[in-house]
């Protein structure tokens, strides 16, 4: 079994080198568990708005992964917040291949991807790239709350 640390270290160092990473966007790396936000997303504490990814026993076993946008409990107005932006971004995020909108509990929208560990680390980037999309609907949102 391939080292999924070492798939999301290398992954997290591509998402640093990006061109659109600047001083707002953080990581939380846990080894096989990767969170991407915005420092203005209340996710402080990994409970606010982020896009996660994880490959843990469940999703070894499985042979597949998600990868999801997540509204927690640290999010402002969680439910209202997921209601509007999904408003707004739903028709988008059903466009993207493989891609469907939840809106429940805190699970705004999710993916799951085949367990392959071929380009891994550049299949989980185009991903991140393609929900980093929705970073200007969820800041909108934010400050209209």
């Amino acid at each position: 079994m391939k080292d999924v640390k070492g798939v999301f270290r290398n992954l997290e160092k591509k998402l640093r080198h990006s061109s659109w990473f600047e001083e707002d966007w953080e990581i939380y790396n846990r080894g096989v568990y990767l969170q991407l936000y915005k420092a203005n997303w209340h996710n402080d504490n990994q409970g606010g708005i982020h896009f996660e990814t994880y490959i843990e026993a469940p999703q070894i076993k499985q042979k597949e992964f998600p990868i999801c946008m997540h509204a927690e409990e640290d999010c402002p107005s969680q439910q209202t917040f997921i209601h509007k932006f999904l408003e707004m971004e739903a028709e988008r995020i059903r466009g993207w291949k493989g891609y469907r909108t939840v809106g429940k509990g805190y699970n705004v929208c999710e993916r799951n991807l085949p367990l392959n560990f071929k380009n891994l680390e550049d299949r989980l980037l185009e991903e991140f790239n393609r929900l980093r999309q929705l970073e200007a609907g969820i800041d909108q949102v934010l400050r209209a709350l």
